[in-house]
């Protein structure tokens, strides 16, 4: 099982960074995609989620700035992320999960950093 992030990098406020996250080894369809981050000293906490089917959820302080999205034929989950600010810089993970009410499977990539400079 493998997800890589790529994407990251600097930017100015204001600018945009589109991340990847590619997905391998389990059934990436059947899974939802995060999207997490974590700034120094501070804890990991939830940028976006989709479902399996679709259906998106955002923080509040991301919406209208970033969109969530996955394309299932080519097993990977994207974050758009428009109107970036300072307060965005982050490392960004990629999280995978799948959860019935026997099973709960949790799988997570290594991390790609965002930085916006003001």
């Amino acid at each position: 099982v493998q997800l890589v992030e790529s994407g990251g990098g600097l930017v100015q406020a204001g600018g945009s960074l589109r991340l990847s996250c590619a997905a391998s080894g389990f059934t990436f369809d059947d899974y939802a995609i995060g999207w997490f981050r974590q700034a120094p000293g501070k804890e990991r906490d939830l940028v976006a989620t989709i479902t399996s089917g679709g259906i998106t959820n955002y923080a509040d302080s991301v919406k209208g700035r970033f969109t969530i999205s996955r394309d299932n034929t080519k097993n990977t989950g994207y974050l758009q992320m428009n109107s970036l600010k300072p307060e965005d810089t982050a490392v960004y993970y990629c999280n995978a999960r799948f959860r019935t009410i026997v099973t709960d499977r949790d799988y997570w990539g290594q991390g790609t950093q965002v930085t916006v400079s003001s």
